[in-house]
């Protein structure tokens, strides 16, 4: 068992975690859950958070240790040695930062009203911590706060969050609320707390970040008595019960002695704070703190073991289990209780016969996480679906990154029409099919008129005129707009989703047209340079031109990263690059020249590099498996190793990049059990190179899909033959209905090619 593993997995002090000290292969359900490290990619740029939360649960609890920096987007670095306190949202792995919203933090002694400087942390009241007094199983989290001598344990239900504190010294005892705490600074419109009686508090906070109109309200009960002291703007408001400004803070100061309890549990709602007392009590209506730590424990055995795996390492096992948790925690469930929700018009709705769901970071998901619950949960992925289409409602348009109810119109594409078209081609339908088809169309198009978002700088990363260029030219001008070439990529893929709809709905005009623009990719191919190089307006190429430079005309990599991203038209590329063997020699060059990145403009997603190659960055994703349509087989299968035993590691600083929702752990659950949707889409996956000598994947009908290696080892990473259900297969892509149908997938390995 590897150091990091001794340290999560040392103390288990509550009879709930008891399970997590047994063996491996004791086969009581709880094996998945027991290898789950959650502070892998914590350190490093991975962006995680370890605190306590359900499978997609609207409540991440957990602490926060920087507020600020790109490597502080979640609220948690590993590197830290302070605590600010626990707040009740989270996101996972992304490359912005928000949430962080209704801060908790109890205290000893002294009233600070202020977090202090985390090089001083006497100047607040933060406190200091060790890793070593840190623990965290999926749903429950628990630290030493040193400079206060208070043991903290938290867990979660789904809409609201459990506290546990200790409090084993003397002398005054208490809890800052503080509500003007936020991930990266983002400006607070408006922050109210409300004391409703000795053991209660309720409140509102409405920010602008990220998310422009960011609502979260709280209804908070204790198990003791308190008094209190409101804060506003640091200064004590005598005689009053409640506070709404935007430096909203409540000192709760309770009646302890040395080794007494203090129970807090908290509701949360975006609709208001009768939804989240609401919430509260529907979820937690009782001070049984280990019975909702053990409802998290179970809900989170039954998701992990949607897939599971025998053989490999210690450490194999443990990355793979961690990345399916991590592949659960967004998108977050968003109605209430009652089925109230915050719509993108910013209006409270009713979901009547769905949940509507939240945090879509589409630019990334869409590329195997999405494919990946299509195989293992797909009513979820129908659920997303749904809560797409109903924000298209609220807003006249597909959303491209929707968070907390709004559109922020983040990174590039409309990826929404991949998750669709995707789960439709599989047979995931129960939604209004015809609607989804419609809005995936409105959405291609460059029409700004029905698009209902408040802002106007929103609205058009929603629909830049970019689109209007793509549309009317082709391709996008590199001197009309940004991000010309990946933009163009993304959009001809999208288009070719739309015409494989189109096809299957008997639309024979649009399945014409999308296909016609889905290659539209040609138009940037440059033979001369043999790279995807930007256009003009007037037809000439962008100058100057550096491949290994990132440049305006694409997003978070260079000209050899966005270089193979034509998923849908492999063999019309490889014709157009001028066959196999220049093609080949193409991407062999991409792993083996230097991983240097030139020009002025440096890109911190460029990690994880191999070459130019960087699996830190979600447009490299499927470029191993390209090798697959170049007779080389083998060539995948090295670098699908390479990259599954080198970037992955079951450490803080496992992940080579940002995890992204899930993205960056959906990659390596798909590849780890041999598989990879190249081109989501196409209802087929290409193969590579398989961890585990076996892996069951538990469908939803109760059916079995196993994938089998023989002779697997890590020196025998080569594929030698494949069967399917007994029978020899001639073909390297495995279809998606003959996993949902359950079976048997036969990898023998070898050491040769």
């Amino acid at each position: 068992m590897s150091a990091m593993k001794r340290l999560i997995f040392a103390t288990c002090c509550l009879p709930l975690l008891a399970a997590c000290s047994r063996p491996a292969g004791t086969g009581d359900g709880e094996q998945a859950w027991s290898h789950v490290n959650l502070f892998i990619g914590a350190g490093g740029h991975g962006h995680t958070f370890p605190g306590a939360t359900v499978p997609y649960g609207m409540v991440q609890l957990s602490p926060d240790t920087r507020t600020t920096g790109w490597d502080g987007c979640s609220g948690y670095h590993y590197s830290d040695s302070s605590i600010i306190g626990f707040s009740h949202t989270h996101l996972s792995g992304t490359g912005i930062g928000d949430y962080g919203d209704i801060l908790f933090m109890p205290f000893r002694g002294d009233i600070k009203t202020e977090a202090g400087d985390e090089r001083r942390p006497d100047s607040g009241y933060r406190s200091r911590f060790s890793h070593g007094d840190e623990k965290a199983v999926p749903g429950y989290y628990a630290v030493k706060l040193d400079d206060y001598g208070i043991d903290v344990e938290l867990t979660a239900s789904a809409r609201a969050g459990f506290h546990r504190y200790k409090f084993n010294g003397s002398g005054p005892s208490g809890v800052i609320v503080d509500l003007t705490h936020t991930i990266h600074g983002h400006r607070n419109t408006l922050n109210g707390i409300r004391v409703v009686s000795d053991t209660e508090i309720a409140g509102a906070k409405i920010t602008d970040g990220w998310a422009a109109n960011h609502h979260v309200y709280f209804h908070a009960k204790f198990n003791r008595p308190f008094t209190f002291k409101l804060i506003d703007a640091g200064r004590e408001i005598d005689g009053a019960r409640e506070v709404a400004s935007q430096h909203a803070k409540i000192v709760l100061l309770f009646d302890l002695d040395a080794g007494d309890e203090l129970l807090a549990k908290v509701g949360i709602s975006s609709v208001d704070a009768d939804g989240a007392r609401n919430n509260l009590d529907r979820e937690i209506g009782h001070w049984d703190f280990d019975r909702v730590a053990a409802g998290a424990k179970s809900l989170w055995i039954d998701q992990l073991n949607k897939i599971t795996v025998e053989g490999g390492s210690e450490d194999d096992r443990t990355i793979f289990h961690t990345a399916m948790y991590h592949c659960a925690i967004s998108p977050n469930i968003f109605t209430d209780a009652d089925r109230r929700y915050r719509g993108v018009d910013s209006r409270i709705h009713t979901a009547v016969d769905f949940d509507r769901y939240t945090v879509f970071s589409l630019w990334d998901t869409f590329r195997a996480f999405h494919p990946l619950l299509t195989l293992i949960d797909p009513e979820r992925d129908n659920e997303f679906i749904r809560s797409l289409l109903a924000a298209c409602d609220e807003g006249g348009i597909l959303p491209k990154w929707e968070l907390a109810g709004n559109y922020t119109g983040s990174m590039i594409g409309y990826h929404a029409v991949s998750v669709i078209v995707d789960a439709y081609m599989k047979g995931i339908r129960n939604y209004d099919v015809e609607k989804a088809f419609r809005a995936c169309i409105a959405t291609s198009r460059y029409d700004t008129a029905g698009i209902l978002f408040p802002s106007q700088t929103v609205k058009e990363k929603l629909m830049p005129e970019a689109r209007k260029y793509y549309v009317e030219r082709g391709y996008i001008p590199a001197d009309l707009a940004p991000k010309s070439v990946s933009e163009t990529l993304e959009y001809a893929y999208s288009d070719w989703c739309i015409a494989q709809m189109a096809r299957e709905m008997n639309d024979p005009d649009t399945y014409r047209l999308y296909m016609a623009r889905a290659m539209n990719y040609k138009n940037l191919f440059d033979p001369d340079a043999g790279f995807m190089r930007g256009r003009m307006s007037d037809g000439s190429r962008e100058t100057p031109f550096n491949p290994r430079a990132p440049g305006r005309s694409y997003v978070e990599g260079n000209a050899w990263q966005w270089n193979w991203y034509v998923p849908h038209d492999v063999r019309g590329y490889i014709e157009l690059a001028g066959g196999k063997q220049r093609f080949l020699q193409k991407l062999d060059s991409l792993f083996t020249i230097p991983s240097r990145i030139e020009g002025e403009r440096q890109i911190t997603d460029a990690t994880g590099l191999i070459g130019q190659y960087a699996h830190g960055n979600e447009p490299s994703h499927h470029i191993a498996y390209l090798y697959n349509f170049l007779g080389e087989p083998r060539k995948t299968q090295q670098l699908v190793d390479s990259i599954l035993f080198s970037l992955y590691r079951n450490d803080p600083d496992g992940l080579s990049g940002n995890e992204d929702c899930g993205q960056m752990s959906a990659w390596y659950v798909m590849s780890a059990m041999g598989l990879y949707p190249l081109c989501p889409g196409k209802p087929e996956y290409s193969t590579g190179r398989p961890v585990f000598d076996r892996v069951t994947l538990h469908l939803p009908d109760g059916k079995q899909f196993v994938i089998e290696a023989k002779n697997n080892s890590r020196h025998n990473r080569h594929v030698h033959s494949l069967a399917l259900n007994g029978q020899p297969l001639n073909s390297l892509l495995i279809r998606h209905a003959d996993i949902a149908a359950g079976g048997h997938l036969l990898f023998e390995m070898n050491d040769e090619p």
